[in-house]
């Protein structure tokens, strides 16, 4: 039976950064995804955001790795040539409870290392942003956009350059533990092989809880429930009114209809949030009057024909609908017991700022 270190499932940006960091140790990483090519789910469908690190409680994993990768992130693109922007970000309020909702998120963000937010006034906002509508806001320099694209394939080349091997349209059907790691069946084009590893990590993304019921041996209570969160995406036509990105006040479980720019300048809106039982990508024409309400009450010039469906992202969180704040899970045997396997588990935002951190963590338990 053919042997690798080590088999990472799950192509999407933390999988991608893991195979990039661990090949630098060991040169059998075999990193496999399910779909045709890498990161065609959550990690292509998102707002493409280098988060700042404000919301998440203190020590947290969230705001731990977001904070520690978002600083990493902004290396990497400058030492990698990956186009990314430092547009900065206007979390706008629009009555006295939201104002204290900015103070709040000040007082949360120095807890978490963040001490570069400044107060707008309405008059400040005004010049800055003539077109935004608020009575404040809370300006974060730091938070940024990234070619989400370019990113994983640097990641990919560099994976690769460290001897890293990278097959698409493959699934792990079963892995069992052994005396010296897995044994592990894969599904290739319909072909059926067995790989012995030493190490397993699973960074399946949507998929991690039903890679983690394939493995042999896994105590069912270590498979945290998933909840699928649909965003929807619009684009809207013509220059940007906005030179940053545009937040309202977080509600729920997201960070509400906020405005994002690409780095061709494209405007866009979303994500919203809708909990789904099957993963499907449609964006309905009739979500466009909920998110013109909700854009109209920080851009109130927004032209309605301009607003158009765009596509959708499923995020795979841990918190149901109504739940309070659920972090990150990154599992070794110390929770689970078996040896050589680690799940990731509920990585969704700031998964793709948090990517690099996330990699380290992940490598410095293996090596």
């Amino acid at each position: 039976m053919d042997k690798v270190d080590t088999i990472i499932v799950g192509a999407g940006v933390v999988g991608l950064a893991i195979a990039a960091q661990l090949s630098q140790f060991q040169k059998n990483v075999l990193l496999i995804e399910k779909n045709s090519t890498f990161g065609e789910e959550t990690s292509s469908r998102n707002s493409e955001v280098i988060h700042a690190g404000i919301y998440y409680p203190q020590h947290s994993l969230k705001a731990e790795l977001c904070i520690a990768g978002k600083n990493k992130l902004y290396e990497y693109c400058v030492q990698r040539h990956i186009p990314f922007k430092r547009l900065g970000k206007l979390l706008v309020a629009h009555n006295q409870d939201e104002e204290a909702y900015l103070q709040q998120t000040i007082n949360q963000a120095k807890l978490n290392g963040v001490d570069d937010l400044e107060l707008f006034s309405a008059k400040q906002l005004n010049k800055l942003e003539p077109a935004l509508s608020a009575t404040a806001a809370l300006h974060s320099p730091s938070t940024g956009i990234i070619d989400v694209h370019s990113y994983m394939q640097s990641l990919l080349a560099e994976a690769e350059n460290n001897q890293a091997m990278f097959v698409a349209q493959t699934k792990l059907l079963r892995a069992e533990p052994n005396a010296h790691g897995f044994t592990v069946t894969l599904d290739s084009q319909g072909e059926t092989s067995q790989l012995a590893c030493q190490y397993l990590i699973n960074c399946a993304g949507l998929h991690s809880q039903k890679v983690a019921n394939n493995i042999a041996g896994l105590a069912t209570q270590y498979i945290p429930q998933l909840h699928c969160c649909r965003g929807h995406y619009f684009s809207y036509s013509g220059k940007s009114p906005f030179s940053q990105l545009i937040y309202p006040i977080p509600q729920g479980n997201g960070l509400g209809i906020h405005a994002s720019l690409d780095m061709g300048g494209q405007l866009k809106f979303g994500p919203d949030t809708q909990y789904i039982d099957e993963l499907e990508y449609g964006v309905a024409a009739n979500l466009k009057p909920k998110f013109l309400k909700a854009i109209q009450k920080y851009f109130p010039s927004i032209d309605p024909e301009k607003l158009q469906p765009a596509y959708s992202g499923i995020r795979p969180k841990l918190q149901a609908e109504y739940d309070s704040f659920k972090d990150f899970v990154i599992q070794d045997q110390q929770v689970h017991g078996l040896i050589g396997l680690i799940n990731l588990f509920g990585i969704d935002s700031p998964g793709l700022t948090s990517s690099l951190a996330i990699a380290e963590q992940v490598v410095k338990k293996l090596i």
